[in-house]
């Protein structure tokens, strides 16, 4: 490495102050002599050349923001004359760095100062290191000034061999600013001067190829906008010699959406919209991309059947017909379309059309469990009105945007499900179908069914806003079905808006009706076979519905039928089975195997769930319908020590409450009843629900609860052929619950006889089918002690040993 450098000779000399410029030894500089602080300097060194030998000299030192450095550079004035400009300058060549010491006093107007030259000392030879830095720095220079042009240059950079003057010839690069000069001028070490002016040139390349990539990508950018603004212009000179080739009229696609929008039968309000879209079209450029999205709303606008309507049918008996041919039982819902029917054809006969902006729609929310039909229904009730049907599935929707739309400023943009039923649809007055309206999630994009308030109701759908559209759609003429399977998860405000129908699931009858005449015949034709090759006897299809199935709705049945034929299908083809083929119910084990769901009564007395005192059947109703539910109560043994009450099978907090009330109900009670109550205090009782992986609440177990445990306390069995349902209070009142049809239905599904329900809800018995009612026993009480009278058999075992 270099050696630590020294001053020797001392020098006075005048100094030559640059105001925003370095001077580094080795280079050769013209200055302006106009500036009067250079002028002084350098009479001054000419005074003092005059009295000795040689050439002036000064002392270059820069200045920077008034400041001088510690270091200047020796200077001799090689030459004074005039510049290229005409001005009076003089020629400099600096020598070496020299330190600035005090002040002195010369002659001449110029400030003197002492300093003494710095020497520079390098190791000869030179170590390997310095070596490769030499040459690096060779390759980087020789680099940019090839870059630049400067060919001739090139070749005097490479004749330099001196370290201190190969780092001193970066002076006369541009790029570098004064304080990086500054910098290399106060380096007195050779070595590191050269590393610093290294590192300098390597900074400014790695930021000139960067400068260049991006110059070259704008220039790319640039160059294909001109390339495709040059094809455009020379695209719409073809097409205007096509026009005039073949006589037609000059025109542009601003002009053709204006006489789209002027030809279209828009409302007033709409079309003012659509005609200031066009004339902002008119103003973009082709590039724009508000242009395209223009476009789209008014192809959107212009599809939409604003002024379309579909004629209803008001053939009052022929509507109901359809509806009869295409669904069995569902007698609600058609008597509600035949008396929407009846009122519209009234209205229009009448001229009451629309009142108060406001047509006549309707919004029903048809609820109930999987498989009774809600949605195909939609389409028949298309069918009998004669209406177009669209179907919107809105299982799983979480987004508000998904009702309402988008706003434009959004990329990819797009009108909602509502505005996408009606242009599907191609009328104003279309059914629409909302599927699934219970299982609309929300989250932080909004909650859709808050957005699907103002479209299900009939004081404001009439104006309804799109955030697409922007204008004002009238869905008052829209008929909305909206399909539910629980009605507690659909929201209150949203509830409010609808017209509700309860489907609660078909009788026995109706299933094998619907068998025979839909299910049957669809198969079939699925399985490949004719009408008569394989006929199902009526007795199968109860069997069927009544033993191989158990559900509210008919797709299980369903998919027994298609089972059973794909099973005859299949012996047919392998020889096994001749057709025509009649299906008689003792055929049914051999095809699909034994029947799932054997009636209590059905079994063995010995087998029976209620063969042993503590066992109760209830009904209940989930998200698949009515149902049998059993409650099981235990006694524990006394010298366990487990008093109070253990309850299980994943029960919400009413039901165990119901629990809670049951218990105090009979020790409370007990003397009354004659019950051995007394020993409830030191053992524990367990009350469990089978079916434990399936939640559970409500207050309608209350009485099946006080049953089972009555039984359980006095030895008597339940009956098997009881079930009961109702809510029991601490006096024993016997209060209302829900659904009573579903439990009804699913009572007579399990082969129940006799069902006990609270005498307030006697009146729900005339929703129930009439066949039903033949087929049961129900008993209307008010008292739990009627229903113990009721569900008790009498004593098996003597009531200590019960207890």
């Amino acid at each position: 490495m270099a050696s630590e450098s020294m001053a020797s000779v001392p020098l006075t000399l005048p100094v030559l102050p640059l105001d925003d410029e370095v001077v580094l030894p080795g280079m050769v500089v013209p200055l302006d002599l106009s500036d009067n602080d250079v002028r002084a300097a350098v009479e001054a060194a000419q005074a003092a050349a005059r009295t000795g030998t040689g050439k002036p000299r000064v002392l270059l030192v820069p200045r920077v923001d008034g400041t001088y450095a510690g270091t200047g550079v020796l200077g001799i004035v090689e030459q004074v004359g005039r510049l290229s400009d005409g001005d009076p300058g003089a020629l400099i060549r600096g020598l070496g760095r020299v330190r600035i010491g005090a002040g002195t006093t010369g002659p001449g107007a110029a400030l003197w100062v002492e300093g003494g030259t710095v020497e520079e000392a390098l190791p000869d030879p030179l170590p390997g290191s310095v070596t490769e830095l030499v040459k690096e720095y060779k390759a980087l220079a020789t680099s940019w000034l090839k870059k630049r042009g400067a060919w001739q240059v090139v070749d005097r950079v490479q004749q330099i061999d001196g370290v201190g003057a190969l780092a001193d010839n970066s002076g006369y690069s541009p790029f570098l600013s004064v304080e990086q000069k500054v910098a290399l001028l106060e380096t007195a070490d050779p070595v590191a001067r050269l590393k610093l002016a290294t590192a300098q040139l390597r900074e400014h390349l790695a930021e000139q190829d960067v400068a260049e990539t991006i110059a070259k990508d704008v220039q790319e950018g640039v160059d294909k906008q001109q390339r495709e603004f040059l094809l455009r212009r020379q695209l719409e000179a073809v097409r205007k010699e096509l026009r005039d080739l073949n006589g037609e009229a000059e025109g542009d696609e601003s002009d053709d959406y204006r006489a789209r929008v002027e030809a279209a039968d828009l409302p007033e309000k709409v079309r003012e919209a659509a005609l200031k879209e066009v004339e902002k079209l008119e103003r973009s450029s082709d590039q724009s991309p508000e242009g395209s999205w223009i476009r789209t709303w008014l192809d959107t606008v212009l599809e939409l059947p604003w002024n379309e309507r579909t004629e209803d049918r008001y053939d009052i008996r022929g509507a109901r017909a359809v509806l009869d041919a295409e669904h069995a039982g569902l007698d609600d819902v058609k008597e509600r379309i035949t008396e929407y029917l009846a009122v519209r054809k009234r209205r229009s006969e009448r001229g009451l059309g629309v009142v108060g902006g406001r047509r006549g729609g309707a919004v029903l929310a048809l609820v109930g469990p999987p498989g009774v039909g809600k949605t195909s229904l939609g389409e028949s009730v298309a069918h009998a009105m004669g209406r177009e049907f669209v179907r919107v599935a809105l299982g799983g929707v979480r987004d508000e945007a998904e009702i309402r739309g988008h706003r434009r400023t959004y990329v990819g943009a797009l009108p909602g499900r509502i505005v996408r039923a009606i242009k599907e649809a191609g009328s104003m007055n279309p059914v629409v179908l909302l599927d699934e309206i219970d299982k609309v999630g929300s989250d932080f994009r909004g909650d859709p069914a808050a957005a699907l308030l103002e479209v299900l109701d009939p004081a404001q759908n009439h104006t309804f806003r799109d955030h697409y559209l922007e204008v004002e759609l009238d869905l008052s003429d829209v008929v909305f079905l909206a399909t539910a399977n629980v009605l507690e998860a659909i929201p209150e405000a949203l509830l409010d808006r609808m017209e509700l129908v309860r489907l609660d699931g078909y009788t026995e009858d109706e299933k094998v009706v619907i068998a025979r005449d839909h299910l049957l015949p669809r198969q079939l034709e699925r399985a490949g076979l004719e009408a008569g090759e394989v006929v199902l006897e009526e007795s199968a299809l109860r069997k069927l519905a009544g033993e191989y199935t158990r559900e509210a709705g008919v797709r299980t049945l369903e998919r027994a039928i298609a089972r059973l034929l794909r099973k005859v299908t299949a012996q047919h083809e392998l020889g096994d089975r001749e057709l025509p083929f009649a299906v008689g119910p003792d055929d049914l084990r051999e095809l699909i195997g034994r029947p799932h769901h054997v009636p209590e009564s059905a079994q063995d007395p010995a087998e029976r769930r209620t063969a042993v005192p503590g066992v109760a059947t209830g009904l209940a109703v989930t998200g698949a319908g009515g149902d049998v539910l059993f409650v099981e109560a235990s006694l524990a043994d006394p010298e366990t020590g487990a008093a109070g009450l253990t309850l299980t099978g994943q029960l919400g907090d009413v039901m165990k409450e119901s629990a809670q009330i049951a218990l105090s109900f009979l020790r409370s009670h007990g003397a009354e009843l004659e019950l051995p109550v007394t020993g409830l205090k030191d053992r524990g009782v367990h009350i469990h629900f089978p079916a434990g992986a399936v939640p559970k609440d409500g207050p309608s177990a209350g009485v099946t609860m006080t049953t089972a445990l009555a039984s359980l306390l006095s030895g008597r069995l339940v009956r098997t052929d009881v079930a009961m349902t109702g809510e029991v209070s601490l006096t024993g009142r016997v209060l209302p619950i829900g659904g009573v049809k579903q439990k009804l239905l699913a009572a007579h599904r399990a082969g129940i006889t006799t069902v006990v329900i609270p005498k307030r809800n006697e009146a729900d018995l005339d929703d129930v089918p009439a066949e039903i009612l033949e087929k049961l026993e129900v008993h209307p009480v008010t008292d739990v002690r009627q229903v113990l009278e009721i569900a008790l058999a009498p004593a098996v075992v003597p009531v200590d040993v019960a207890a």
